[in-house]
């Protein structure tokens, strides 16, 4: 099963780390997720660009709004993300729970991935069905 990874930190945290204590994490967190794919339990993941370069959209009064910065005001900013292959939540956690990351103050959240394959089907017959008339 798929689990989505949040990866949360403390940017001012982050900031004040020294440059080298950063690197050793950086090193031990890149080995570890070496060791996660190299063991098939990793299917990627990407880091993200500080929080004050997001761009939140909604939708007011009937169109799209734009508000600078992520929706929610935190000291924890979502810095990245992965996707886990485990057997369970169980086993998802065991994974995520060697990651050295933590160490260094990362929150992980995890999530088991949404399977959207039969509503997408559904949808696609739909849309199929309105084209055909």
């Amino acid at each position: 099963m798929k689990y989505i990874c949040l990866g949360y930190y403390d940017k001012g945290k982050f900031d004040g780390m020294p440059e080298s204590e950063r690197n050793a994490m950086f090193d031990a967190c890149f080995e570890y997720d070496e060791h996660l794919r190299a063991n098939g339990h990793s299917f990627g993941g990407e880091a993200l660009q500080p929080a004050e370069t997001a761009l939140t959209l909604s939708w007011e009064n009937g169109k799209v709004a734009t508000t600078d910065g992520p929706y929610a005001e935190t000291k924890e900013q979502l810095g990245g993300l992965g996707v886990l292959e485990a057997r369970d939540m169980n086993h998802a956690v065991q994974l995520m729970s060697q990651h050295p990351a933590l160490k260094y103050g990362t929150l992980w959240e995890i999530r088991p991935a949404g399977d959207m394959s039969e509503i997408m089907k559904a949808s696609e017959q739909r849309r199929r069905k309105d084209t055909s008339r």
